[in-house]
């Protein structure tokens, strides 16, 4: 038996069909590279870089390219009610032991919120979240740290690395410092394009 089939109902269906493959082929587009490393060189607006691995990147920055600095600071401007970045690695009793933090300034609120895997070592994890506890300990302090989905005890030792982030500009692009971008488009030639790039400044290697 044949089923004819209107030229309506047809088109419509290819339309279907069309959306399905689209939908299929933007979901298995390639996600945004974090790269970190050292700017190697700088050519207008291409910088060359070395990332940790050894391995080279080239990275376009977009006109509107944002700029922050990375610089360090002390765990005592960590208080109740601070949004922070917790670098974290899981420890046997659920906790979580910082490998380093990053404060976000107060225009940065809600930057990422929540749990998730990190790459920055084998099995690490991040936690953006407020600051809910600060106790003392005896090996450093004692964090508590809440966002929408739960909540982290996190144990922060004497030698953690505690960094926050200011306004800085593409002049300290420049070779020879350290950065991470979070997010970089992989271009269709095989280099990337950016536009936001967080930069240690006075020698800093971002830790996170």
């Amino acid at each position: 038996m044949f089923l004819l089939v209107s030229p309506a109902r047809a088109f419509a269906a290819s339309l279907v069909a069309a959306s399905l493959i689209s939908s299929l082929a933007f979901a298995q587009q390639v996600q945004p590279t974090r790269i970190r490393g050292t700017i190697e060189s700088v050519n207008g607006a291409n910088l060359s870089i070395k990332t940790r691995d050894g391995d080279e990147r080239n990275v376009r920055l977009t006109d509107n390219v944002t700029v922050t600095g990375i610089t360090k600071t002390t765990l005592a401007e960590i208080k109740p009610g601070s949004y922070i970045g917790v670098t974290g690695q899981p420890q046997p009793d659920g906790t979580q032991k910082a490998i380093a933090i990053h404060i976000f300034p107060e225009a940065m609120r809600g930057t990422g919120e929540g749990f998730r895997p990190w790459d920055l070592r084998p099995n690490s994890t991040m936690t953006n979240a407020t600051v809910d506890q600060k106790v003392a300990a005896t090996d450093g302090q004692t964090l508590t740290v809440k966002y929408k989905d739960g909540e982290k005890k996190v144990t922060v030792g004497p030698d953690t690395p505690i960094v926050t982030f200011v306004p800085s500009t593409k002049a300290e692009l420049k070779a020879g410092a350290k950065v991470i971008i979070m997010g970089a488009d992989k271009r269709p030639d095989g280099s990337y394009e950016t536009a936001r790039v967080n930069v240690g400044l006075d020698g800093l290697t971002p830790p996170m």
